[in-house]
């Protein structure tokens, strides 16, 4: 296989696990065009082609048992389709690692008392929140998750190169995070949701940006609501590295 420009997706502040060190050489692709997804896998030092994926998303998340399972279930689709077209195009510089993520957010019950802890609080009655239509939808997410708490749900599929059927191999995890809103002033939201920040954005927020305001604690791994749970992507790779004997085999 031709890799000309397989050296530029390791970047010198990578940590030298045996995960990073397998992926030298290696094709990788990210099968989005979030930056903000793009930075955090730059920060563990990788940097992979950027090539969104054109599946329509329209997964119905009622057709899921556990709604924890949609993200997943859309990033499993985004991986495959961007892995199947590149293998398609060209053959010889097939991708040797697809990484795909959905994130949404899920209105969260709020707990009898103070000590309830919110991991042990059904899921039922949870609303999804994804990117909103327009500034009044987003306004009307933030009144919604206004002094109450909502779950950042990040699903994360990578697909790789195998011998068998259907030629590429999954694996996927989903990473879960609670965000907790401060009791802000109605014109906090107002102006928030005219800046435009959130439209974009999974619930209507960007934490890391102006959204931060309106936070009061995030519970759980932070990069995760940014867009892409870092710290388990990376201890996935290490499993996958040890455990499956083809992941990056190939």
């Amino acid at each position: 296989m031709s890799r000309d420009l397989s050296s530029r997706h390791i970047l010198p502040n990578a940590l030298p696990v045996p995960a990073i060190k397998k992926l030298a050489g290696k094709r990788i692709v990210l099968a989005s065009n979030s930056p903000r997804r793009r930075d955090i896998l730059r920060t563990i030092g990788l940097a992979p082609d950027i090539i969104p994926s054109t599946f329509e998303e329209n997964l119905s998340p009622a057709s899921f048992a556990d709604v924890h399972e949609y993200p997943v279930a859309t990033a499993s689709h985004k991986a495959v389709e961007v892995y199947e077209r590149l293998v398609a195009e060209d053959p010889d510089n097939a991708p040797d690692l697809v990484i795909a993520a959905d994130t949404v957010v899920l209105t969260h019950a709020q707990p009898s008392t103070s000590q309830t802890d919110y991991t042990l609080l059904p899921s039922v009655g949870q609303e999804l929140l994804e990117k909103p239509k327009d500034k009044a939808d987003n306004l009307r997410m933030l009144m919604d998750l206004n002094g109450q708490v909502c779950e950042v749900v990040t699903g994360v599929t990578l697909a790789y190169p195998i011998l068998t059927a259907p030629g590429y191999g999954i694996h996927s995890i989903d990473e879960r995070s609670l965000v907790y809103f401060a009791d802000n002033p109605q014109h906090f939201l107002q102006a928030y949701a005219d800046s435009g920040e959130g439209l974009d954005r999974a619930g209507g927020f960007a934490v890391q940006g102006m959204g931060g305001v309106l936070v009061r604690k995030v519970e759980g791994d932070y990069q995760n609501v940014v867009g892409f749970p870092m710290a388990s992507f990376f201890k996935l790779l290490d499993v996958l590295v040890e455990e499956d004997d083809d992941f990056l085999e190939m």
